[in-house]
């Protein structure tokens, strides 16, 4: 199941719980998935149309005073042009949630207009704003229900293609909390993904493992605030070694963040595979290839690092 449409449950799931939550969606509702919130409950669900500013101005006036739980739904290559009522939204210090679907280059066929790939980078600025990036339909459902209970702005960060879910019902997140998805003593290199890319690293760890090289890999869950501890823990059970991996360009992205969080530590050594140029369309797959966030060049990475 997409992560996209897992969210789309999970607000319908919530509505079932809470009266307070509300939806706005910027025209995209059958793609972000927002509609079967609609369906059950269209009297709190508000289509903003293509007017994203709008629809965040909408969104903050309706969270005002606490009155409701907001969440504003949008692909999220079409939230930049909202960054000032986000960042006004920040400064006033609203509980406000914004869902951004469809990023990075595995949106595919529909190229590079609907990419989000500087999306995280924007939301990093954004002060006291939590970014959610799930990825599967457990962790999703999760981000959702989080958001809903969090002091200040949260963006949580959709995909497009379909995934196998990772994680069990009674797995416990947290935010703030990354998860390590294998390990072993004779781990070599840290792989940290996010989103779609946990999924390429976990390919990769499969197959190093038939060469007898191991690799510890984490999904974030949440790329702000970071799991510095996990991170450095695992860095140094590694030697320091830690590549990243990411559906998004290089600035201001996982990478930087990483970058930032151990950069007092000269034993750790930190590589970044991230999106670079203006991507092509075509299938998912063929782009996350094309494009070096691949569990094939997560490969090369790793043997290029045990080199040096």
């Amino acid at each position: 199941i997409a992560t996209r449409k897992a969210c789309g449950l999970a607000l319908a799931k919530l509505g079932d719980a809470n009266d307070r939550v509300i939806v706005l969606d910027g025209d995209t509702k059958y793609s972000t998935f927002s509609e079967i919130f609609n369906k059950e409950y269209p009297e709190r669900f508000i289509e903003c149309f293509m007017a994203e500013q709008n629809m965040v101005s909408v969104a903050l006036g309706c969270a005002s005073r606490g009155w409701t739980i907001a969440f504003a739904s949008t692909f999220a290559a079409f939230v930049t042009r909202a960054f000032d009522q986000i960042r006004m939204g920040a400064i006033s210090e609203s509980n406000i949630n914004i869902i951004g679907s469809r990023c990075g280059v595995s949106v595919g066929e529909d190229g590079a207009s609907q990419m989000a790939l500087d999306d995280i980078a924007m939301f990093r600025t954004i002060p006291m704003c939590t970014i959610f990036y799930p990825s599967d339909a457990v962790s999703t459902e999760h981000a959702v229900s989080l958001a809903a209970n969090a002091k200040g702005m949260c963006f949580i960060r959709t995909t497009r293609p379909e995934t196998i879910v990772i994680y069990t019902p009674q797995e416990h997140f947290e935010i703030g909390q990354a998860k390590v998805l294998c390990h072993c003593v004779s781990d070599k290199v840290t792989v940290i993904g996010a989103g779609i890319t946990v999924y390429e690293a976990l390919a990769a760890a499969d197959e190093l493992a038939k060469q007898d090289i191991f690799i510890r890999v984490i999904d974030l869950f949440t790329i702000k605030p970071l799991d510095v501890t996990t991170i450095i823990s695992s860095a140094k059970a590694t030697e320091g070694r830690v590549i990243t991996v990411e559906d998004h360009y290089p600035q201001g992205g996982i990478g930087e963040a990483v970058y930032a969080a151990v950069s007092m530590d000269p034993d750790i050594k930190v590589h970044s595979l991230a999106v670079s140029g203006v991507p092509q369309s075509g299938k998912p797959k063929e782009l996350l290839d094309m494009y070096g966030i691949s569990a094939r060049h997560i490969v090369v990475a790793v043997k290029c690092m045990l080199l040096n």
